[in-house]
Formats: structure tokens, C-alpha cells, sequence
């Protein structure tokens, strides 16, 4: 069976809309009535001829499950034919239409084929407000406070879902499992919060954790203009009140757009969310508690759970991770688990085999070998009594070698820190500068224009090349003067690093605002045996970092121009291995457009507020001296 993921040829909309699946912006209230219908004709779960779902399930039973308050939620419960024994349950909440096509079977079912063989009844549910069920739909639903008692959310609505199935459906086992992929792995997350008994297994897969650190809307403060603007905009705005789009080119067009604030004026207040962005321009309880925010309530949690990330994931990568390391301060009986494999936002699922990514071939069906291997084993040891745990707590595939790792745990112990100094003449080298008694003069420098910012891939930027626009070869900034290479000898040896890698990183500017995007890269060697990638530069790591937040994300900071600023940022946890005849390759700039938006490079104390006439240029310099030593700290792994 060919598996359809978003991108096999959609309109535009729909690539940008459905394959974001992203948690925050894309469901606010019920799409309108001619919206749902290109919904359900293109929805990316069809093609799927080959899979006689009458066969393998009863006819579907069609409910409306009440909750505590009322309440009563669409719920499609398909029970497998020939049933001998007491099967557990699969329990699926989602935003996005339990039954996009309205027909006897739900084409959702066709996401837990590696299920079918080994026996599950499958439940697919419409949260409240959404389609055929009743209530008002709240995004990404904050959870209750402590003292409402009386209160619902969505973690109330999955124990009292599952408290109807376990009480109601013929045949149960008693025990419930759930999962789900971004707003679906949000879920999956609320779910653990006062689980209900039968809650047996949970797998949160690319859920968001925190949209102004490292999720869909932020990264380390900095606004992701062009996909929050496209959340806000698609699934907030009818479509005949949508801004013209302006030109084909992504790059060209939100250049035009202009300020945030001239886009503030354009939306006319007809976005909830953008007046959202607008108001909350820091950190602030929004973002911690209301806007996906799942931190406050991770403690204490007991499900075991299965979470699930890709390298390429361009909307939250760092939402499973993070969640995966606060839960195991709880995680007595070793029931948390993370994989961390070669994939795009959701690709483990979307994609039929999992091998080829750009240029590169994986030597392996990595999604097939996921679901297979991982996935369907990992529930029906909870949920049946089935075969063993994996062999290892943390799951890697390892880039560059092309390998599968395990870990005992992740961080993955006994990893040795190794810093990649930054060096004259663009040379990147091991060893520290030299001692440089005061002397400031080691540096290179820039100039960042806001009017010419640096694109965050090759032009012309459009939406089918979304997905993996982080592994692209970053050659289409060679030789822009705001943009700083250096580079090493080719490596005799391998070098394999394991963890969070960190850039620190010395810098001034001549304004009093900044933006430091830094990159570690994998040259290619020349002679590669594949063309394609003969000198191809692999970004194994890129982030961007607001200066305004050096201090602290609640209270933003003008910068000292002129003055040398010390920045710790983190590139994001990584297991890659550099080959032998590899080069490592670090670049600093300060735009990355219009994924980043443009920094005013002057002070304002919002910069959603900022006006043509506070854009400026300003010089950058990045210092490579003893004194300050930039350098990005890598874990190099003894074990390969």
C-alpha cells in the first residue's frame, strides 16, 4: 500500500496547511463549508485501493460519547471481524476530522496499518467544535486550573472517552493506548495529565512544547514569520478575506509585506492569532500555559511513553525531546522512550519507505523500519503482553554513517566535550586561538542589510520545497559578504558527535539589535563517488538566537553597540558522524528570511510595533581571539 503524505501534489493551501499539521495556528474554528469539501476530496489519506478495510473490520459504529458536562463527542469505533479474544483499544482525538470523507470506513484507518495483523479495536474522535462534534473548539485548549473542579479540557475529555470505551465497547481488553503527530501528539501529552486507569501506552509524536523557545512560532524569540503568518492567515481569515498573495516567489513577497507592523495593518484585526503574536511579543504566561505549553503540567506523570521526532522536522523537533527529558525526572520504572530518526514533520507516518531525502540515500527503509520495528512492537507489549521492550531507551539514526544507534539513555552518557574554534583566514581548527592580552582586533565582520536579508533556502522559495529546506545544500550563500565561513582540513578520521551542540559565540553589532543565526556544516569532499553531492554542505545544525533575549525571554534588553556580547545558543541535540575526508564547516550570519523575520537592527521595544524608518543596516563582528574565543561545542562519541 503507497502511503500519501502531504506534499504528493496539493494545491498549495493544502501542502502548506495540512503538512504542517502544525499544533497552534491550524484549527481555530471549523473550516467553512467549500473548504471542507476540497478537505475531504484532497485530503492526503487516499490512494489506498489496495486495502479492503470491509474486510478486515465490522461495519463502523457510530456514537456520541458524553462527557461530565454534557457534552457528546463524534466517535467512529471499528472492531476488526472475527474477533476471538478481548482486544485492546486505539484511541485517535483529533482536530482534523475523524472522517474526512464521510464514508463507512475512515481513510484515518489507513495510518495504523501495521497495527491490523496483530488485533486492535480503533477509535477515531472529533474534539469539541470540530465537525460532527458537539461543544466549542478552543486551539490547543490550556488545561484547567487546579481549582476548577468543575472545568473541562482536553485531558478530561480523553478520561472520560476512555472511561464510555473500556465501559461500553464489546470485546475490550480494559486497556487503551494513544497516539498522534503534531496536534495529535499535543494531545497525546494531555492525555497523561490524571490519566484515566485503562490509559495504558501514550506516543507523543512531534508535539509542540513551547512555541517561543524552539516550536512552530519562535525559535529562541525569534518570530517564523512566513508560517506563522500562514497559520494565522489560512485557518483564521475566510478565504475571501485573505491578503492578496503576492509573488510566486515566498522571498520576494514577504519582502514587499514590509514591517510586521504594515501586516498587523492589513489583517484589520480578522486574526485572533496575529493579535496574539502582536500582544505577546515575549515570554510570557501565554506562551508557557495557553499556547501549547506543557511543561507545568509534565510532573509526576506515570504512562510509559513512546516520543517521536525527525532531524528535518522544520516545525517541532524540539517539543518531543524536551518533553521526553522532563519526564524522565519521574521515570522510576524506565517507561519513557525517545527515536530521533532521518525524517521530515511527521515523515515516519507519511512517507511509504523512508530512504531518500534530497540527495541522499539512507541505506535503509527508515519509516517502514520505524513502524514496524518500533512502533507497532512498542504497543502491543503494553497493551497485549506481546514480545519485549526495545533494547535501548533512546533510538538514533545516526547521519552521515547512515546508521542506527541505541542509547541507554539521552542525553547518551559518556560523550566528550570537543570545542571547533573559529580561527583567521576562515579556518575552523581544535585548537584555541592563542592569548591575545586585551587585544581585540581578531575578528571578521559584516554587514547585515534588512532590505537584502539572507534567504533560509535557494530562490525562488515556494511550498513544496518546505520539508526539507534544512538539509539543503547550503552553497546558495557562498560568497554573500553577510555571511562568515570557516572551514577545515579535510578530517583523516571520522568523528562522530552525539548531543546538544552549542555555539558560543562573541559578537558586536553597531545597533542596538540583532539576530545571530550560527550553522555547523558537513562539506562533502569533491570526489565523492555521487555527483550530487561532490562539495554538497550538509547544515547537521543551524539555529537562530535574538539578542534582546541574552538575558532573559520575559524581559527583553536593548544591545551596547559596539560592545563584545557573549551568546551561549543551542544548535539542538544531533547524532551525526563527519566521515573521513569531510570538512567541518561553521557559518555566522544575522537573517534568515522569511522564515526569521527581519530585525529592525535598532532598538524597539516591540518589534511587531517597528516602522519602515527603524530598519537599518549595521555591522556585525564575530571574534575569534584568546580573549574571546568564538567556538561551537560539539560531544564527540568515543563510540563512533
Amino acid at each position: 500500500m503507497r502511503r500519501r503524505g502531504p506534499g504528493d501534489g496539493y494545491t498549495h493551501i493544502l501542502i502548506y496547511s495540512l503538512s504542517l499539521l502544525a499544533g497552534a495556528a491550524l484549527l481555530v474554528a471549523p473550516a467553512p463549508a467549500h473548504a471542507q469539501d476540497e478537505l475531504m476530496t484532497r485530503y492526503p489519506y487516499e490512494d489506498r485501493a489496495d486495502l479492503d478495510l470491509a474486510a478486515i473490520f465490522e461495519p463502523k459504529w457510530d456514537v456520541m460519547v458524553p462527557m461530565r458536562d454534557g457534552v457528546r463527542l463524534h466517535t467512529e469505533i471499528y472492531i476488526p471481524r472475527g474477533q476471538t479474544e478481548p482486544l485492546p483499544i486505539m484511541l485517535e482525538r483529533t482536530p482534523y476530522y475523524a472522517n474526512p470523507q464521510e464514508q463507512d470506513y475512515s481513510i484515518r484507518l489507513d495510518w495504523y496499518e501495521e497495527f491490523f495483523d496483530e488485533g486492535y479495536i480503533f477509535v477515531l474522535q472529533d474534539l469539541r467544535g470540530r465537525y460532527q462534534s458537539e461543544g466549542d473548539f478552543v486551539t490547543l485548549r490550556p488545561n484547567r486550573l487546579p481549582e476548577d473542579v468543575d472545568g473541562t479540557d482536553e485531558s478530561t475529555d480523553f478520561y472520560d472517552t476512555i472511561e464510555w470505551l473500556v465501559n461500553n465497547v464489546p470485546g475490550n481488553n480494559g486497556r487503551v493506548g494513544t497516539w498522534g503527530i503534531s496536534y495529535g501528539g499535543f494531545l497525546a501529552t494531555r492525555a497523561m495529565v490524571d490519566p484515566h486507569p485503562a490509559l495504558a501506552a501514550v506516543s507523543p509524536q512531534a508535539s509542540c512544547a513551547d512555541m517561543f523557545i524552539g516550536d512552530d512560532f519562535h525559535h529562541n524569540g525569534a518570530f517564523r514569520f512566513s508560517y506563522a503568518y500562514e497559520a494565522a492567515v489560512r485557518f483564521e481569515m475566510p478565504p475571501e478575506d485573505w491578503p492578496p498573495e503576492g509573488p510566486w516567489d515566498k522571498y520576494r513577497r514577504y519582502l514587499e509585506m514590509g514591517p510586521l507592523s504594515r501586516v498587523t495593518e492589513v489583517l484589520n484585526g480578522k486574526s485572533r492569532m496575529w493579535n496574539d503574536y502582536v500582544a505577546h511579543p515575549n515570554m510570557d504566561e501565554y506562551w508557557e500555559t495557553e499556547m501549547c505549553g506543557v511543561f507545568p503540567y509534565l510532573q509526576g506523570m506515570t504512562v510509559p511513553a513512546l516520543h517521536v521526532t525527525g532531524w528535518w522536522d522544520a516545525e517541532d523537533f524540539y517539543g518531543p525531546i524536551e518533553v521526553y527529558k522532563q519526564l524522565e525526572a519521574d521515570d522510576d520504572d524506565n517507561e519513557n522512550f525517545l527515536v530521533l530518526g532521518p525524517w521530515r514533520h511527521g515523515g515516519w507516518s507519511f512517507e511509504e519507505v523512508g530512504r531518500q531525502v534530497l540527495e541522499f540515500d539512507l541505506e535503509s527503509e527508515t519509516a517502514r523500519y520505524f513502524r514496524d520495528e518500533i512502533h507497532a512492537p512498542w504497543f502491543a507489549y503494553w497493551l497485549k503482553d506481546k514480545g519485549s521492550l526495545p533494547a535501548a531507551e533512546a533510538i538514533t539514526f545516526q547521519t552521515g554513517s547512515n546508521e542506527w544507534k541505541q542509547y541507554d539513555s539521552w542525553p547518551a552518557e559518556g560523550m566528550v566535550p570537543r570545542n571547533v574554534y573559529l580561527r583567521a583566514d576562515g579556518v575552523v581548527s581544535f585548537d584555541p586561538p592563542p592569548a591575545s592580552d586585551g587585544d581585540d582586533t581578531a575578528y571578521d565582520e559584516y554587514v547585515s542589510d534588512p532590505d537584502n536579508p539572507v534567504p533560509f533556502q535557494y530562490r525562488p522559495i515556494h511550498y513544496d520545497r518546505w520539508h526539507f529546506w534544512q538539509a539543503e545544500d547550503q552553497r546558495f550563500v557562498d560568497g554573500r559578504p553577510d555571511v562568515l565561513t570557516w572551514e577545515s582540513e579535510p578530517l583523516e578520521e571520522g568523528l562522530a558527535i552525539t548531543g546538544d551542540i552549542v555555539a558560543h559565540l562573541y559578537a558586536s553589532t553597531s545597533g542596538g539589535g540583532a539576530d545571530w543565526i550560527v550553522k555547523l556544516i558537513d562539506v562533502y569532499p569533491d570526489d565523492h563517488p555521487n555527483p550530487a553531492l561532490r562539495g554538497y554542505q550538509y547544515m547537521v545544525a543551524g539555529e537562530v538566537f535574538r539578542a534582546r533575549f541574552r538575558n532573559s525571554f520575559r524581559v527583553p534588553e536593548p544591545v551596547v553597540p559596539n560592545e563584545v556580547t557573549s551568546y551561549a545558543i543551542s544548535l539542538r541535540d544531533r547524532d551525526h558522524r563527519f566521515l573521513a575526508g569531510h570538512r567541518i564547516m561553521v557559518q555566522v550570519q544575522s537573517t534568515w528570511f522569511p522564515i526569521i523575520d527581519r530585525n529592525p537592527q535598532t532598538w524597539v521595544p516591540n518589534i511587531f510595533e517597528a516602522v519602515e524608518g527603524d530598519f537599518a543596516k549595521a555591522t556585525k563582528r564575530v571574534y575569534r581571539s584568546g580573549e574571546h574565543p568564538t567556538h561551537v561545542t560539539v560531544l564527540v562519541n568515543p563510540g563512533g
